[in-house]
């Protein structure tokens, strides 16, 4: 009697025993079961092969109109700001350039250079300049993307080009309100603007005028950069004066060109480097119209122009049919070239010997 109700004692506690083994069984399932649901609604972490700008990239289709950086959702055309900067040695260090998705750079008299910096709307620049005088061909270029124009004053040429219409003009001359003057430099190099007082006057403008949305072309960007072999990893440019001679030194490990100047690197007011992910040199006419040195650039047709992106260097044709129309590149074969997103400078020389590439 006394093994039978030891027996069933036994059989009682392997039954408990059981049962909580299936029960632990069951909570441990369950809890697999919620963590795995939650995973995939809260990804806690990418693949570890993907950068965080392609995991950006692949979340989106979308892409800035003007720089072909991704973006969250489709843009439209955004309002561009061209401003002519100063480039002559007493204007040293500029402020803002480095933060223009768009550079121009073209020879003025005094065997200098000017340039011509563009900004998107979306942008805020709290400096940019010196801001100086204005000529024909940097308007051509300026017009081509609808962008309101900030000078001080300009050559006669010039002027009676605004003056005929097609150009959103913002001349310090009647315009002071918008621009500044910094009291530590010399003049007339001492003219500054930024983003948030021209769009103030283009809103102004577009009020008084009833301005439409702006229109114009953008260009193709490339979704990815190529991981090859540079060939071409400096850019040297010549101009009249050496003291404005350019030099661009190509980086593999961030796939961009630093800018150097005058034998040094180009520094902004702040201390910002100058870089660029594509560098376009066109060649084209120039021609010296008088004794100061006035120049005309052949700005529409097309001509012999060198990109520069991933450490390459690729011999195309540079195409602009009238003066309202986008400027643009096709290679050897006639395929348009495609830009890396980001930033782009275009150089202007008069002659190929100028350029020298290692």
């Amino acid at each position: 009697m006394a093994n039978k109700h030891k027996h069933k004692k036994e059989l009682l506690k392997r039954k408990h025993t059981t049962l909580l083994l299936t029960g632990a069984g069951v909570v441990a399932l369950a809890f697999l079961v919620i963590i795995q649901c939650v995973w995939q609604v809260f990804p806690f972490q990418k693949s570890p092969t993907q950068t965080p700008s392609e995991a950006h990239a692949a979340e989106t289709t979308f892409r800035h109109p003007l720089t072909g950086l991704p973006v969250d959702k489709k843009m439209d055309l955004p309002q561009v700001y061209g401003v002519m900067v100063d480039n002559h040695q007493d204007a040293w260090p500029q402020s803002g350039i480095d933060k223009a998705f768009l550079v121009y750079e073209a020879p003025v008299e005094g065997g200098i250079t000017r340039l011509l910096a563009f900004f998107s709307d979306d942008q805020t620049v709290e400096k940019i300049g010196p801001v100086r005088s204005a000529r024909p061909y940097f308007l051509d270029w300026n017009n081509e993307l609808d962008a309101l124009y900030a000078h001080v004053g300009g050559s006669n040429a010039a002027l009676a080009q605004i003056a005929s219409g097609g150009t959103l003009d913002l001349n310090q001359y009647w315009n002071g309100s918008v621009f500044w003057r910094a009291t530590n430099q010399p003049a007339p190099h001492n003219v500054y603007i930024s983003t948030d007082k021209m769009h103030t006057a283009f809103e102004e403008q577009k009020k008084a005028r009833s301005l439409a949305a702006p229109l114009y072309e953008t260009w193709t960007f490339k979704a990815t950069q190529p991981n090859n072999e540079p060939d071409t990893k400096k850019i040297i440019l010549s101009f009249d004066s050496a003291s404005y001679n350019v030099q661009w030194d190509f980086d593999e490990q961030t796939d961009r060109y630093t800018r150097s100047h005058n034998g040094s690197a180009h520094i902004t007011q702040d201390g910002s480097k100058i870089f660029a992910d594509n560098i376009a040199v066109i060649v084209t006419e120039v021609e010296v119209l008088d004794a100061v040195g006035r120049r005309q650039v052949r700005t529409t047709g097309e001509g012999t122009v060198f990109v520069f992106q991933d450490g390459k260097k690729i011999e195309a044709v540079w195409k602009k049919p009238s003066e309202t129309q986008r400027v643009r590149f096709f290679d050897l074969q006639g395929n348009e070239i495609a830009f890396n997103p980001g930033v782009t400078w275009i150089e202007v020389l008069s002659d190929l010997s100028l350029l020298t590439t290692k």
